[in-house]
C-alpha cells in the first residue's frame, strides 16, 4: 500500500513541468500530501476480501490507508498490531479450518466464507467452534476496516441520502440512532462488535436494527446483514484510549466512512434480491 501511494505521488508530479511558479507550489503540496498522508477515500470494498466467494486460501488484503492516517482519533501503534496481528491471526486459523473441513465435509467445504457463517448451525459440531470463532473474526474484522476512512480535515461525518432516510425511518434521526449506538457499545461485557444491520421480512421490505455480539459472533448467523460494526475489543483501543471505552467510541465515529456503509447496504441489498429471485 505504501508503494501505490508512493507511485500515486509520482503521477501527481508529472504536469509539474511546465507550470507556472504558483502552479509547480500548489500541484507539489498535492503531491506531498498524497504520498505522506495517504487519500481520504475508500479503496478497499468487501469484495476484496472474496466472502462470497468460496476460495482455497482467504488473504488478508492491506489496508487503503497508512497506519497513522486514522489520527488522532485512532493511533497507528494499535491499527498495526489490529491488522496485522489479531486480524491476520484469525486468518491463519480459519485457512486453518477450512483445510479440515474439508477432509471431512466437502459440502460445507465448498460454500463461501459468507455462506457458512449464514449456515453456522449445519456444520459439524467438530468443525463449529473453529469456523465460527475464526471465520467469525475475519469476517468481522473485514467489516470493520471497511467502514473506516482518515478524517484529516476533523469534519463531523454524516450518512447522506436513502441511508440517511432510512436510519431517521428507524431510529427517528440521527442523533438518536448516534446515542442508542453508544448505549449498546456500553453495554457490551468483555469483548464484541455493535452492529448495525439489514433485517429482511419475508417480503421485499426490510429495515435496520442495532445488535450486539460476543466474542467473534456475527450477524449473520442469526439471519441479519451487517452494514456497520464497531470492534469493542480492547485491542482495538487500549493503547490510545486505555480503558475509556467511551472515549474510543466518540473518536470512532470521526473515521465512520459513510460513502462506504451506503455502498455496503447497496451490496446486501443486490445479493439478497438475487437470491430471491433464483428461488
Amino acid at each position: 500500500m505504501d508503494v501505490f501511494f508512493r507511485l500515486l505521488g509520482l503521477i501527481f508530479l508529472l504536469p509539474f513541468i511546465g507550470l507556472s511558479a504558483p502552479g509547480k507550489f500548489f500541484w507539489f503540496l498535492a503531491a506531498v500530501f498524497a504520498v505522506n498522508s495517504g487519500i481520504s477515500v475508500n479503496l478497499l470494498h468487501i469484495d476484496d476480501y472474496e466472502l462470497d466467494s468460496k476460495q482455497d486460501v482467504y488473504k488478508l488484503p492491506d489496508l487503503p490507508f497508512y497506519y497513522d492516517a486514522l489520527e488522532p482519533y485512532i493511533d497507528a501503534a494499535t491499527i498495526k498490531v489490529h491488522h496485522q496481528g489479531h486480524h491476520a491471526a484469525y486468518l491463519k486459523k480459519f485457512n486453518a479450518a477450512l483445510a479440515a473441513l474439508r477432509e471431512e465435509d466437502p459440502y460445507h467445504a465448498s460454500l463461501s466464507a459468507i455462506t457458512l457463517l449464514r449456515k453456522l448451525n449445519t456444520i459439524p459440531k467438530s468443525h463449529r467452534s473453529a469456523i465460527r470463532n475464526n471465520g467469525g473474526g475475519y469476517f468481522n474484522h473485514a467489516m470493520y476496516w471497511t467502514t473506516l476512512s482518515p478524517n484529516h480535515e476533523h469534519r463531523d461525518r454524516f450518512p447522506k441520502g436513502k441511508l440517511a432516510a432510512d436510519i431517521d425511518k428507524n431510529f427517528g434521526n440521527f442523533t438518536q440512532f448516534q446515542q442508542d449506538f453508544n448505549i449498546m457499545a456500553a453495554s457490551v461485557f468483555g469483548s464484541g462488535y455493535v452492529w448495525l444491520n439489514i433485517h429482511f421480512s419475508k417480503a421485499e421490505a426490510y429495515s435496520l436494527n442495532l445488535t450486539t455480539t460476543t466474542n467473534q459472533d456475527c450477524p449473520l448467523t442469526v439471519g441479519l446483514y451487517p452494514i456497520l460494526v464497531l470492534d469493542v475489543w480492547e485491542h482495538a483501543y487500549y493503547l490510545k484510549h486505555q480503558s475509556v471505552r467511551p472515549g474510543y467510541v466518540s473518536d470512532w465515529w470521526s473515521v465512520v466512512n459513510w460513502d462506504a456503509v451506503s455502498e455496503l447496504c447497496t451490496w446486501w441489498l443486490t445479493k439478497v434480491m438475487q437470491q430471491r429471485d433464483e428461488l
